[in-house]
C-alpha cells in the first residue's frame, strides 16, 4: 500500500511475520482505512519487496523499511515483524510515535530464564527449507493456528495471503529464521522512549503466554493484553477483539 502525500490522517504501519506478506493485513487495513492512513509493508524479500539487503540482517532490513515510513507513525509488528518494529523504534525513534507488538517476543528462542520456541523445532524448519520450501511454510502456518477454535479457517486465510504473491526465496526465509533464532532484544527494551503496547494469545504455541509476565517486568510501562482464546494470529481468529484493542492503543 502506498501513502497519499496529501492525507493528514495518522499513519498506521503494519509489518507481517515470517513466511507471509502484506496481504495478511487486508481485512484489518480495510476497517482502519476509514480513520487512519494504513501502510502495510512487505519485509524485504517478501511479497512485492523483491529487493533485499545482503547480508540479510535485522538491522539492514529495518533500515530499508525505515525509508518507507513517515515520522511519528503508529508501528505494529506481528511475530518476526515485531522484532523489526522494535528495532525500528530503537534505530529510528523519530519514525515511531507508538510501538505495538502482536504475538511477538524480544527473544523468540527458548532460554533457561525465558519461555520461547524450542531450538530443535527451529532447526527442523531451517533444515527442511531447501528440501520443500512450500511445505515448510505450510507447516509453519498450521503451527500458528494451533489451539484456536477457528484453526481451519485461520490456516485457510493465512495460506490465501501466502499464495496471493510469490513465495520468498529460500535464502530469505532461512535468514529470517536465523534472525528469530539469534536475536535477543530484551536488554534494549528499557531504551524505548515511546508508548509500548502488546497483544498476545493465551493459546499461542510459538510465543508462550508466560512470556508476557516477564515482558511486563522488562518494560513496566507497557500495556499488555492477552486474548484468552486466541493463538498466534489474533487479528485473524479474533478480528473484532483485535480491532477493539488496536483502536484503544491508537487513542491512548
Amino acid at each position: 500500500m502506498t501513502l497519499n502525500a496529501e492525507n493528514t490522517k495518522p499513519t498506521v504501519v503494519l509489518i507481517h511475520g515470517w513466511g507471509l506478506n502484506h496481504a495478511i493485513w487486508q481485512p484489518v487495513a480495510d476497517v482502519l482505512a476509514a480513520e487512519y492512513q494504513v501502510l502495510a509493508l512487505d519485509l524485504p524479500g517478501y511479497g512485492l519487496a523483491t529487493n533485499y539487503p545482503e547480508p540479510y540482517s535485522l538491522a539492514a532490513i529495518t533500515d530499508q523499511l525505515a525509508a518507507q515510513i513517515p515520522a511519528q507513525s503508529f508501528v505494529l509488528g506481528w511475530s518476526l515483524g515485531g522484532l523489526v518494529a522494535t528495532q525500528l523504534a530503537l534505530r529510528h525513534p523519530a519514525k515511531v510515535r507508538s510501538l505495538a507488538l502482536v504475538a511477538s517476543s524480544p527473544c523468540f528462542l527458548q532460554q533457561p530464564d525465558w519461555p520461547g520456541m524450542n531450538a530443535q523445532v527451529m532447526q527442523q524448519f531451517a533444515g527442511s527449507l531447501s528440501a520443500n520450501l512450500a511445505l515448510t511454510v505450510e507447516r509453519f502456518l498450521a503451527i500458528q493456528a494451533m489451539g484456536s477454535d477457528t484453526a481451519r479457517h485461520d490456516i485457510k486465510q493465512l495460506k490465501q495471503a501466502v499464495l496471493s504473491l510469490p513465495l520468498p526465496q529460500a535464502q530469505v526465509l532461512a535468514a529470517g529464521l536465523e534472525i528469530l533464532a539469534t536475536t535477543d532484544l530484551r536488554p534494549e527494551l528499557a531504551k524505548l522512549s515511546m508508548p509500548l503496547f502488546g497483544c498476545f494469545g493465551r493459546l499461542d504455541s510459538l510465543v508462550p503466554v508466560a512470556m508476557t509476565t516477564m515482558l511486563a517486568e522488562l518494560a513496566p510501562r507497557a500495556q499488555i493484553s492477552v486474548l484468552a482464546k486466541a493463538s498466534h494470529a489474533p487479528f485473524i481468529s479474533h478480528q473484532t477483539e483485535f480491532l477493539y484493542w488496536i483502536r484503544q492503543c491508537l487513542q491512548a
